[in-house]
């Protein structure tokens, strides 16, 4: 491949990654989401749908043929240079985020709840209309995240078998619709130490994490397709309590230090907007495409 080629058809992907990797960065923003915006969503999944430890088999046996099938089928260098964007992306922010949660706790923190209170809003709005069950999935998804932060996920600390858990949940969560994987290692008290961890590049650390994620990818993500192709309003219902129970976590850490006041409303509200902005572009998004 030429590199005048190489750079035509893949710098726009690492940029796509470099933009999707900000969002992932931060909780209550699905990188998904941008993927979906910026047209290579489809891609993505097809790429990831076809990632198997078979082609290693292949290897072993010199099976040439079967395993550049198998390569061109997983789409490798598209995966990789999208990573790098991300990956960018994630050194480039950590420290950004790391700054704004030290100097603005306030702000920030209710910026996260204003995107995990419209997120979640916009998840449950269409199904009760398709689903006459889901307002007690809702209500049952709120009792179990509100249990999840009274257990106080501090207690849990930073363990490798911790961090590992942790990316197994949050990248499994990359496939659900608006669930954001940072979110999920909020939750579980991991997100200002990755962050670290990305800063000072603590490499077993960011190993843990990301062993957890990729074993999950290849071995939960199956079982997480099936529920949602057969029961995905339940499954969304009980996600989108379990967001709004948990949110909690982030109000409670902005009124930390001082009682609410009008720059915690204002960075809520912010938040809130943010969400809208992205839902009105991908809603546009789709329907360019449903024209063409």
């Amino acid at each position: 491949m030429h590199i005048r080629t190489f750079l035509t058809e893949y710098l726009p992907i690492f940029v796509k990654g470099l933009l999707m990797g900000m969002c992932d960065i931060i909780p209550g923003v699905s990188g998904g989401t941008v993927a979906f915006i910026t047209g290579i969503y489809g891609r993505l999944i097809a790429a990831v749908a076809h990632i198997s430890p078979v082609i290693i088999r292949d290897l072993i046996r010199w099976d040439l043929a079967s395993f550049r099938a198998r390569f061109e089928e997983m789409d490798v260098v598209f995966l990789i240079v999208l990573a790098a964007g991300i990956g960018s992306a994630f050194l480039l922010i950590s420290r950004v985020m790391l700054w704004l949660l030290h100097e603005y706790p306030v702000q920030t923190n209710g910026f996260f709840f204003g995107l995990i209170l419209a997120s979640s809003v916009l998840l449950f709005v269409p199904l009760p209309g398709r689903y006459p069950g889901s307002f007690i999935f809702l209500i049952l998804g709120v009792i179990l995240g509100l249990g999840i932060v009274m257990l106080n996920p501090a207690a849990l600390g930073h363990s490798y078998p911790i961090l590992f858990f942790t990316g197994f949940i949050a990248l499994c969560a990359m496939i659900l619709p608006g669930i954001s994987g940072a979110y999920i290692t909020l939750l579980m008290n991991q997100y200002e130490y990755m962050l670290h961890a990305v800063k000072t590049l603590a490499l077993p650390d960011i190993g843990a994490y990301l062993a957890g994620g990729i074993i999950g990818i290849l071995t939960f993500t199956r079982l997480l397709k099936y529920l949602l192709k057969y029961y995905h309003d339940l499954i969304i219902a009980i996600l989108t309590g379990l967001m709004l129970g948990s949110s909690k976590l982030l109000f409670d850490r902005a009124c930390e230090s001082t009682p609410p006041g009008l720059d915690l409303i204002v960075s809520i509200i912010v938040g809130i907007l943010v969400v809208a902005l992205f839902q009105y572009v991908q809603t546009a998004m789709k329907k360019k495409s449903l024209k063409n």
